[in-house]
């Protein structure tokens, strides 16, 4: 049997109403480029990837004007409404290029500033995880778990308590077919790793860099821009 292949979709459909403004917020100017050139970047560059499905809107008018979306390596198809839809269809892509055991990561748009070394763990953890392995980073803070009306019901234990992360990372064909029950079934899932937990799988946890954020309020632009001046500095 030959080693399984490595992919990448990332999911650029939305919108980002938690921003505010008329931009997308994977197209809000960061440095030199935009979020999404941030958040392909490391995918691109990485030796073991073979191709980036990005899943774009249907009448997505920014991406074709980055410098990246010419890169070689890669395709673009358009999504759905919900983001379950835009990777579903970004696997459907790969299904027609890989095998059903080459490994998948979906990376939100809206996360730049993974890196390389982050995506060697991932690479390093799924060979031994047939449930598949995401990253996340370890609760440091106090975490209440709240009613509808917000008052505190318990106190959890942080030492159980993970944020999940992006790239997550699974096998092209079990990753497909979970998403299409989650469709037919109409699961309600934020990401990859919910839909293998309602399967009754469990996927490992690999510890990701803290940095690894998602720009979700107009505050996590100035820090994405602190972290990614700490590293151009520390590459010079």
């Amino acid at each position: 049997m030959s080693a399984p292949r490595f992919w990448a979709v990332v999911p650029a459909a939305g919108i980002g109403r938690r921003m505010g403004g008329d931009t997308p917020k994977q197209y809000l100017p960061l440095l030199d480029a935009t979020v999404i050139e941030y958040a392909l970047r490391p995918l691109l560059e990485h030796s073991a990837i073979q191709q980036v499905v990005v899943v774009l809107a249907e009448n997505d008018s920014y991406f074709h004007s980055l410098a990246l979306a010419k890169h070689p390596k890669i395709q673009c198809v358009t999504g759905g409404a919900e983001r379950a839809d835009s990777v579903l269809a970004g696997l459907e892509v790969l299904l027609g290029l890989g095998a059903d055991e080459d490994i998948v990561l979906v990376h939100d748009a809206a996360r730049p500033c993974l890196t390389l070394g982050d995506i060697d763990l991932l690479i390093e953890a799924i060979a031994s995880s047939k449930d598949g392995v995401i990253l996340a980073q370890p609760v440091v803070e106090t975490v209440k778990y709240s009613d509808a009306e917000g008052a505190i019901e318990q106190t959890l234990d942080r030492n159980y308590v993970y944020l999940a992360q992006t790239p997550q990372c699974f096998a092209l064909r079990a990753l497909y077919e979970g998403y299409g029950r989650a469709r037919d079934e109409a699961w309600v899932a934020t990401d990859e790793a919910s839909i293998f937990e309602k399967m009754g799988r469990h996927p490992r946890l690999v510890k990701g860099a803290r940095r690894n954020i998602k720009i979700t309020h107009p505050d996590d632009l100035a820090l994405a821009s602190f972290y990614l001046q700490e590293e151009n500095s520390l590459c010079e």
